[in-house]
């Protein structure tokens, strides 16, 4: 496999935590709330991204786009946490496998498009707020959210690896494909357990598409 990999990168919804529609559901009701009709497949094809810039990009030209968008926002986090209260799970596995790549010294860290006061909401739900992986970086924490590299890279400096040749990058969108080629990732990873099917990300560069996160370890030779 060449180089050793020393930083797995992980998506949460739909990667790491199980994709029950949460969260296209409280898209399509805070949207609905505002006045805002969408289809589900532009929804579809925002997954993955910043969830403020989706919103945003969502919002009707005229009037102050900024200011509906940060109220859209509001909503969507309110109907998230409803949503989330009780129904989160991680992936079949998940646990075990970031609990086997740390155990083998791989560094392992979680990326989002959430805001960090929604990510914490789905990681207490989970109870991964303390010591199960290395870092979690967040799409309001970075300049630009994916397909630009920079969560990836934020994952990086917050766990101390210097080589992007020695990361792994995984998640179940066409957005987290695109973000781990611009980071020039060793792994770049697709995984069928969420919002994208292999027909969506056969296409876009990558070196695997694995049914489950679940699999990395074996993957990776741990």
């Amino acid at each position: 496999m060449g180089k050793t990999i020393e930083l797995v990168v992980c998506d949460m919804a739909g990667t790491t935590v199980r994709d029950a529609g949460q969260v296209p559901k409280a898209f399509t009701s805070a949207l609905a709330a505002h006045g805002i009709a969408v289809t589900p497949q532009a929804i579809n094809s925002l997954r993955g991204a910043s969830k403020r810039l989706a919103i945003l990009n969502l919002i009707p030209e005229g009037g102050d786009r900024q200011a509906r968008s940060e109220q859209v926002y509001a909503t969507f986090v309110q109907h998230l946490a409803q949503v989330f209260n009780g129904t989160v799970e991680p992936v079949p596995g998940a646990r075990e496998m970031i609990n086997t790549l740390r155990g083998r010294g791989v560094k392992v860290a979680l990326n989002t498009g959430f805001d960090r006061e929604t990510t914490n909401l789905l990681l207490d739900a989970l109870h991964w707020r303390e010591g199960v992986v290395d870092a979690v970086v967040c799409g309001d924490e970075v300049a630009q959210g994916r397909p630009a590299p920079y969560m990836i890279f934020r994952c990086m400096e917050a766990t101390g690896v210097i080589d992007v040749r020695r990361v792994a990058n995984a998640g179940d969108t066409v957005l987290d494909l695109q973000a781990g080629h611009n980071a020039g990732v060793a792994l770049n990873i697709g995984v069928l357990s969420g919002a994208h099917g292999r027909d969506q990300m056969q296409p876009l560069p990558h070196t695997h598409l694995l049914n489950s996160v679940a699999e990395l370890p074996a993957l990776l030779g741990i």
